[in-house]
Formats: structure tokens, sequence, C-alpha cells
């Protein structure tokens, strides 16, 4: 059998816990005020054994940063981010770069997420920067089918491959947190051909509702829980920080493991981890999915 790719982990809530604070910025906090430690965690993920460095550029986008006054720093930002994953992978030695584009509007409330067009108006510049330097684009917890669409719009303007990754329902994976059903992707997958289909900042018992889902869509699939218990509803504009999100007790690197066992033998091929899932996760990943694992072999 085929090795899994593996994943990195979650970049922002491994800031955090080293550095030890949450602020409305999110993970870009670090690339202004600690670069170095992004690189670290990068450096740390590919040691777990991780196949794949996901640029910290999440939440470098327009509407973000314009709204804490720092526009202008938009594009050194996207370069810095893409830069610091190039350098641990050049350091590892192997590896890809997938460039993040995350939610404009914000995460997982895509009602409040601008219409496709205005969205691919975003995305496209950013992913011209992110080309020079990545394998892959990555469009993160798109959570709606129209937002998905703004992103495929946005970074297929390079012609670089685009993994597509949707954020779930925490009660119902088969439905985006929009409420559409996963199977209403099929149009978007047809016309855009994304390179592989992924579920991601969901509950892992979500996820493992999804990738049946998606498998149905006829392209390759992967999967990176987060370790929350839920979203709060309060979290739901930008300015909100993370710390009021609970973090699960019951998941550590083997109970993770386990969950992604059940999304490979439905049909993954790449799994990793979402906020709260640290290198020991991704080391336990590697261990019994990496291509020097007994699957493997």
């Amino acid at each position: 059998m085929s090795a899994i790719s593996i994943l990195d982990g979650g970049m922002g809530q491994e800031l955090i816990a080293r550095a030890g604070k949450a602020t409305s910025l999110w993970s870009v906090q670090a690339l202004l005020d600690n670069p170095e430690l992004v690189r670290a965690v990068h450096d740390d993920f590919f040691a777990a054994g991780a196949d794949v460095a996901t640029t910290n550029s999440y939440s470098v986008l327009p509407d973000r940063l314009e709204t804490h006054g720092i526009l202008e720093r938009l594009e050194e930002l996207a370069h810095l981010s893409c830069r610091l994953a190039c350098e641990a992978r050049d350091a590892a030695g192997r590896g890809l770069v997938a460039g993040s584009l995350g939610p404009m509007g914000f995460s997982y409330q895509p009602d409040k997420a601008p219409p496709s067009d205005q969205a691919a108006e975003g995305y496209a510049p950013l992913a011209r920067i992110h080309a020079d330097y990545v394998d892959v684009h990555v469009l993160e917890t798109m959570s709606s089918v129209d937002q998905a669409r703004g992103g495929l719009m946005g970074a297929s303007v390079t012609g670089k491959p685009v993994w597509l990754s949707v954020s779930v329902d925490d009660n119902d994976g088969g439905k985006l947190r929009s409420g559409e059903a996963l199977s209403d992707l099929a149009p978007l997958v047809n016309e855009f051909k994304p390179a592989t289909l992924l579920v991601n900042c969901s509950v892992p018992e979500a996820v493992t509702m999804a990738i049946p889902e998606l498998v149905k869509l006829g392209a390759p699939v992967g999967a990176y829980a987060n370790g929350f218990t839920g979203i709060a509803a309060d979290f739901d504009s930008i300015g909100a920080t993370v710390d009021i999100l609970q973090t699960r007790t019951d998941l550590g690197p083997d109970r993770y493991a386990e969950f992604a066992q059940n999304w490979c033998d439905a049909g993954a091929t790449m799994v990793g981890g979402c906020c709260e899932v640290g290198p020991a996760h991704i080391a336990e990943l590697a261990r019994r999915f990496g291509a020097n694992s007994e699957r493997g072999v």
C-alpha cells in the first residue's frame, strides 16, 4: 500500500502555545513580532515527519489587515510567510510548500464572506505572490459553496495546483457550515478540478462523516481536524480571539491517530492537523502512516 502524505499541524495555536498570548491578528502577530518562532514551528513539524509546510498566511488577507490598520504590509507579510516555509523545507531537505489562503470575512461564518467575484479579486494578487514560492495553493476553511468558488477563482490564476479544503458542521459532517450539502460542491469540482479535496478545522467526528462524501466527488481526498470542542457562538467577527474557544482534553496523539485511521480507511490519502494539533500528533501520524511506517512500505 502506498504511503499516506502527512500534512503539518495547526500553526496558529502552536504559536499561541509558545508565545503565551492570543491576539485578534491571530498568527499574523508572530510574523510581525517574532518570525523566527514561525520558522521554528515549521522546522518542528518537518522534524515530526510532516511532508508539507503550510505557509503562515491564513490570515494574511486584505480585510483582516485593513481592520487592524496595516493593509500596507499585506505584500510584505505574504512574502515573509512564504519565505519562512521555504527555508524550513530547504533545511529539511524534503517536502512541499502549500500556500495558505484563508476565508475572507471570518472563519466559520460564510454569511460574512464577500461574493465570489469580489473574493477572487482579493485572492488573485496573493496567489500570484505565493506562486513564486509554493508548490500548491491550499484554500482553507471554506465554509460555503460560494466561498469555495471565490477561492478557486482567485487561486486558479497562477496555473499552480489548488487544494480545496472545506469546513463542515461539527454536528453533521455531511454539510458545510453554511448548511449546504457536500454534494453541492460537485459543480465546482467539475469546473475547477482541484488537485485534492480536504476537510479541515472541524471536530474529528464530523471529519469522519465528511470523508466518504468527499470521496464521491471523484478527486483525491485528505483531512485535518481541529482539537476544539466546537466553535463558540460569539466567535463570529474580526477582532475575536481564539482564547474563547475550548480545547478538548481527550484528543492526544494516539486518539487523534485513531480518527486518522478511519479517514484513511474511508479513502483519505493525506492526513494532518489543524488548530490544537501539534508536532507530537504529527509524529504519531508519521509513525503510523508515513513513508517509513509499516503501512507505507
